[in-house]
């Protein structure tokens, strides 16, 4: 202060107060920026760091599909477009939207009734075309699907994307349909349940069992490894807590549209809570989602409808 006061020392009284007031100023200023520089630089320090991360190459992101990402279940849908199509009757179609209210309401899975609908459908698709199914599903899609994406959860995805990260779809779904899905929203692909086919041809039997639960996350853990990647960098998504498994198995997981069990998981443990349902009844009415035994039904529905055509 001194040191400005004797360099203004030749100038006239007032203008030496007008120039010492505008060298406090700006001294004043600089002092303030860089305060507030430091400040600006210990919160960021301090913060959430950004997720998705932006070039993480070990990261990776698994959505559900059925009410996570598609309003209702896939399977239902593909069944509506079936029965437009008059590939089964009004009585197929009503026992499949029974079955998957039943498995909704109940909340618990009947083996004996999980075996049965499995077997029903394995067996009518003995002999036909995995690419009748993928055909059959392209159309569909954009007569009942696209529109009823959740615009929230693909803003997810489309984030993951964005940041260079693999997306995929882990579903109960047969593989083939949600194949078409995740294709039409520019994702990289999907895990579904797999059919054993032999030259693009069912042989009538599982690879395996539905896709549905441990299942997931076994799915989810083996193309990490597949891929390289460090599962503890990974985000996964899910409505229901049959996918407790597929969501606890990744660093980042998130409940969408809870249902009431993982809502009740997810806050006990800080998960990451996402709705994008309007008001309470969408929170409990609608679409059953295609889960356990409601995945194997649809399969049967659509089984039944492609045996239909056939004959």
């Amino acid at each position: 202060m001194l040191t400005v006061m004797a360099a203004l020392g030749w100038l006239t009284p007032r203008r030496r107060s007008a120039t010492a007031r505008s060298v406090l100023a700006g001294e004043a200023s600089a002092e303030a920026a860089r305060k507030s520089s430091q400040e600006a630089t210990e919160v960021s320090e301090t913060a959430e760091p950004e997720f998705p991360v932006l070039g993480d190459e070990k990261a990776a992101a698994f959505f559900d599909l059925d009410n996570t990402v598609m309003q209702g279940a896939a399977l239902f849908h593909f069944g509506r477009g079936l029965y437009k199509r008059k590939f089964f009757e009004t009585r197929d179609l009503a026992k499949f939207a029974w079955q998957q209210a039943w498995f909704r309401l109940a909340g618990v899975e009947d083996p004996e009734h999980m075996q049965e609908a499995r077997d029903s459908a394995l067996s009518i698709v003995k002999g036909h075309r995995v690419a009748e199914l993928q055909s059959i599903g392209e159309e569909i899609y954009d007569e009942y699907m696209a529109e009823r994406i959740w615009p929230g959860t693909r803003a997810l995805a489309q984030a993951h994307l964005d940041a260079g990260q693999k997306v995929w779809l882990v579903t109960a779904a047969p593989v083939e349909i949600a194949t078409v899905i995740a294709r039409r929203l520019g994702l990289t692909g999907a895990l579904g349940t797999v059919a054993e086919s032999v030259d693009g041809v069912y042989t009538g039997k599982l690879v395996g069992e539905p896709l549905h639960g441990p299942a997931k996350a076994e799915a989810v853990r083996a193309l990490a490894a597949a891929e390289g990647l460090d599962l503890s960098r990974c985000a996964a998504y899910s409505d229901s807590h049959n996918d407790i498994p597929m969501l606890s198995l990744v660093g980042h997981p998130y409940a969408i549209n809870p249902d009431t069990k993982l809502r009740k998981h997810a806050r006990k443990l800080d998960w990451r809570l996402r709705d994008y349902r309007t008001g309470r009844k969408a929170a409990k009415v609608g679409i059953p989602a295609a889960a356990g035994v409601g995945a194997v039904a649809g399969g049967t529905a659509a089984a039944i409808a492609l045996h239909r055509r056939r004959r």
